[in-house]
């Protein structure tokens, strides 16, 4: 039989019923001869209340102390959980995150777990009995054994990292919904149940702010080659697999601090087409890669940057062989585009680089740590490595270079993230099988900000000046696009970078950066809160010429004026108008087909 864990959120564990019904689930698993290790969080919202209480007590409540109180919620949980279990005759025992073995970094409110000594657990289980786990805690490493919290999602990631450490044969997450859906439900309520997922689609859609899953317990998945099931607390439906690479033989040691790239990869077999100066209307995405799907041309990277005026630049990347081929799309697409009543006299310029090679760093361990892009362009900098374009996503930071600087920028990259492997060549895309669907899923954050610096020198180590100084003081960065027009500021070149941060850090990043401006040699830095990023996430899109077009398409037909585009192997990402970010999801999400006929229940 197979040795399974089983987490369980708040709602799950949230009355005594539920936790009844919890208990006979879980004794009926094991009945049938599986080992089972149960997760759980606090009950319903007690959490929340005991923040209440703390915040009563003090405005700024000490984070060890934090730690003290909040760990206490799980502890309640694991204990009526471990009775119900012994009232309905299964044999079951709790225990504390300390007690299990989960042992963490010593940072109170938000630690990362170094390992997890699983010699108690295994005899527990080896006796017949349910281990159950308070969820969401650990040890410090220290000698003072502090206890510790690992902040959000923190059940979920104590629920995968006990199952990487037990090599258990899958670990199942219950919760309130059937799954993971193809949107948000409250925002479209005809979503519909996705039988399954791979791991790194499901990082892309976590981080996007899909709530089902932190992405803290996908990448510990990916990394270790956990299996996961999400289902319902309510039914026996069979939810949504979330599908892992095989298990690795990757140490248990450093469990969450593991290094953040895995992997360099190159591709000189690259060319750039830019249109400079289109008219920032909607539309214009639409009828460019409308027309380059209809001559069946594969686009690599699409960045569309900041508009200037009332124009804009879009640039996409190709394979060389077919440089001519979308060359000539593009120019005739141009005077098309130029022709609308709103065009700015200056036509639009075609301009084409056919000597460009792309580099990348990509890893599940990068999500949420800052400074993995900074240090990426530092080593390109150092280097001597110019950068010309940037694409991003969760799992991946792409760089166009010149191609006669390719060898030199991977062996920095490998040198900088300590890679021993041999870099990674481009493959030819996997065609698509009719079980593949192009588009997975939808997601809109509106949570985000847009800053953007105008007139940076378009020298080496700009982007590494940038990106250093905000990982320096903690502020993640999600999209970042360098545009592609260039202007002449005191004799030197210069470009626009744009990107994008949590709402929450955009004043002050912008107010960092304003004070630098003088020294680095850069403009103005202009913020912007009132954005949306939609964007759509499959794996099924690689080798699909037309599905950016069928996204911007969608967004033309309800009129919603595209700001920036980026894009990566399997997620295109597009910034709009706040107030259209709801249209846009839900345009986008009819566009690919994904809406059924039944509406999906949602608690409240």
């Amino acid at each position: 039989m197979a040795l399974i864990v089983q987490k369980y959120g708040g709602t799950s564990v949230g009355s005594v019923e539920r936790i009844q019904a919890v208990a006979q689930r879980v004794s009926q698993t094991a009945q049938l001869g599986n080992s089972i290790v149960v997760v759980v969080s606090a009950m319903g919202k007690t959490t929340d209340g005991l923040v209440k209480l703390a915040n009563e007590i003090s405005q700024n409540p000490c984070r060890r102390e934090m730690d003290m109180l909040l760990s206490t919620g799980e502890q309640v949980s694991i204990a009526l959980l471990s009775m119900a279990l012994q009232e309905v005759g299964q044999p079951a025992i709790s225990m504390t995150g300390a007690q299990v073995g989960i042992v963490t970094e010593a940072e109170h409110t938000r630690a990362r777990i170094l390992k997890i000594e699983t010699g108690r657990l295994e005899r527990c289980l080896q006796q017949g009995k349910v281990v159950v786990v308070a969820g969401f805690q650990g040890i410090s490493s220290t000698e003072e054994l502090e206890i510790t919290t690992l902040g959000r999602g923190g059940s979920d990631t104590s629920a995968v990292a006990l199952a990487a450490a037990l090599r258990a044969d899958f670990c199942e997450i219950y919760t309130d919904v059937p799954g993971i859906l193809t949107t948000d439900p409250r925002l479209v309520p005809t979503a519909q149940l996705m039988d399954e997922i791979t791991c790194d689609e499901m990082l892309e859609l976590a981080s996007l702010g899909a709530k089902v899953l932190h992405p803290r317990a996908v990448e510990i998945a990916r990394n270790y080659g956990v299996p996961l099931v999400v289902r319902s607390s309510w039914t026996n439906e069979p939810g949504t697999w979330v599908k892992a690479p095989p298990k690795s033989e990757r140490s248990l040691i450093n469990l969450e601090l593991a290094r953040p790239v895995d992997d360099v990869e190159f591709d000189t077999n690259q060319a750039r087409v830019a249109l400079l100066r289109v008219p920032d209307r909607p539309g214009v995405a639409a009828q460019l890669f409308g027309e380059i799907a209809s001559q069946d041309v594969d686009v690599d990277l699409i960045i569309q940057s900041i508009h200037e005026g009332n124009s804009n630049d879009i640039a996409f990347t190709v394979m060389t062989q077919i440089l001519n081929q979308a060359e000539a799309v593009a120019s005739a697409i141009a005077p098309v585009l130029r022709s609308h009543p709103q065009a700015e006299a200056e036509e639009a310029e075609v301009m084409v680089q056919p000597n460009i090679a792309k580099v990348s760093i990509a890893g599940a361990g990068m999500i949420g740590r800052p400074g993995v892009a900074a240090k990426m362009f530092i080593a390109l900098a150092d280097a001597g490595v110019n950068i010309q374009m940037i694409s991003t996503s969760e799992v991946k930071v792409s760089c166009v270079i010149d191609s006669e600087d390719c060898d030199q920028a991977v062996a920095a990259l490998r040198q900088a993230f300590d890679i021993k492997s041999s870099p990674t060549p481009p493959t030819p895309s996997a065609p698509s099988t009719p079980h593949t669907p192009p588009v997975r899923g939808v997601a809109l954050d509106m949570k985000q900000a847009r800053l953007a610096i105008r007139h940076v020198p378009d020298v080496s180590g700009m982007a590494a000046k940038i990106f250093g100084l905000l990982a320096d003081n903690n502020v993640s960065v999600d999209t970042i696009i360098q545009s592609q027009r260039c202007h002449i500021v005191n004799g030197l070149p210069t470009r626009d970078i744009a990107f994008t941060v949590t709402g929450a850090d955009g004043e002050s990043a912008q107010q960092m950066l304003q004070q630098a401006a003088a020294e680095c040699g850069w403009g103005d830095v202009i913020l912007d809160n009132a954005i949306a990023k939609v964007s759509i996430v499959g794996a099924g899109m690689v080798g699909q010429p037309g599905i950016a077009a069928k996204m911007f398409e969608a967004l033309a037909q309800h009129q919603i004026n595209i700001q920036m585009i980026t894009t990566s192997e399997i997620k295109i990402s597009c910034v709009v108008d706040e107030h259209q970010g709801i249209k846009a999801l839900q345009a986008i999400h009819e566009a690919f087909g994904l809406a059924g006929s039944e509406k999906v229940e949602v608690p409240a």
